[in-house]
């Protein structure tokens, strides 16, 4: 039987690796969901521009997608405090089932895109390792409430939900406001190009947390098993590399691979000393030849201040998912590499 994917949020670094993934397999076909939609690979994914804010697009778009079995929800919406992401990505989300249960009479499973933002890890320190029957923490927090739908909306019905909880994710999306080593990646461009080493920029306690990541095309294989595997039906699962590692280790040997010294750590805010580096990124680009890539596309300072700002231990327990059935896990000091490399054969950084 022939499944169809619906992944909502198909132009971020999940959803993107999330659809390489699928229109890897042989028995995929998908459709992807974003505002800006996006190339057709004939025969294999179509794309689909919508405003999920807007129920009245949402529900036209949509109509005509009856053959679709599997929604994959990895869409966000960004926004300057935690109280004001609830009512849009909550909105979304209830957008986008509302539009598609009605059409889609094969529907089998709903897959939710979650994180630790689920344990409180935003606010500060919070209780290592994260397990997923934690108790909640006080809300605003919309991962709580989109959850909290799914749940109550599936009573009764034939389909099921999953929910992935990944670390910070890893992978070679442009565009995202969130992508951790794209952000390192420029820096330790930009860094090379000015001839000064590789200064770890966080918060002293950073440089020593204990932390952990999850790789983009990791976390594609256990979304997609989690919605198709029987034991994992109607559960939240950690997903991470399965490795753990503290700054202070891993950074002079992702300074080295950019053929840079790292020097001691310096506090400085990313989002501030990079604010003056587009004019020499355009420079850099005309000399390396390079793609033009926007400095924007590859500009996640806010989020990469906020993750070297994690000075207290940051992991969650991932054996939930091992004793389900899956059992994939990353090096994490490769999946660094292995971005870098794809970020330079792409001819985005030098």
């Amino acid at each position: 039987m022939e499944n169809v994917a619906l992944v909502v949020g198909a132009r971020g670094v999940i959803g993107t690796n999330l659809v390489e993934h699928l229109a890897s397999l042989p028995d995929w076909r998908v459709i992807g969901l974003s505002r800006r939609g996006g190339v057709d690979v004939p025969g294999r994914v179509r794309h689909v521009a919508v405003d999920l804010l807007d129920p009245d697009d949402t529900r036209t778009r949509l109509s005509g997608l009856s053959d679709v079995t599997h929604v994959f929800y990895v869409a966000y919406q960004d926004r300057p405090t935690w109280a004001e992401l609830v009512a849009p990505n909550l909105a979304m989300l209830v957008n986008v089932v509302d539009a598609i249960e009605p059409v889609a009479r094969e529907l089998r499973h709903v897959s939710l895109m979650q994180g630790y933002k689920v344990y409180g890890a935003h606010l500060g320190p919070f209780k290592t390792p994260a397990r997923e029957d934690d108790p909640p923490h006080l809300p605003p927090e919309f991962n709580v409430d989109q959850q909290r739908f799914l749940e109550e909306r599936q009573q009764g019905k034939a389909w099921t939900w999953s929910a992935l909880r990944p670390s910070v994710v890893g992978g070679a999306a442009l565009g995202n406001p969130m992508n951790l080593a794209v952000a390192i990646a420029v820096y330790a461009s930009i860094s090379k190009e000015l001839g000064v080493p590789l200064r770890f920029p966080g918060k002293p306690g950073a440089y020593d947390a204990l932390l952990e990541v999850t790789d983009a095309g990791l976390l594609a294989k256990a979304t997609v098993w989690a919605a198709t595997a029987p034991a994992a039906a109607n559960q939240a699962f950690n997903i991470t590399n399965g490795d753990l590692f503290r700054w202070r280790e891993l950074w002079p040997r992702l300074a080295a691979w950019f053929g840079l010294e790292a020097a001691p750590p310096l506090q400085m805010s990313l989002q501030d000393v990079m604010a003056d580096k587009e004019p020499l990124w355009k420079e850099m680009q005309a000399g390396h030849g390079l793609t033009t890539t926007s400095f924007a596309e590859v500009s996640s300072w806010p989020f990469a201040d906020f993750v070297f700002g994690w000075d207290y231990d940051f992991f969650a327990d991932s054996s939930k998912s091992r004793r389900a059935g899956f059992h994939e896990y990353v090096q994490t000091e490769q999946m660094f590499y292995d971005v870098f490399a794809e970020l330079r054969q792409r001819r985005v950084i030098p």
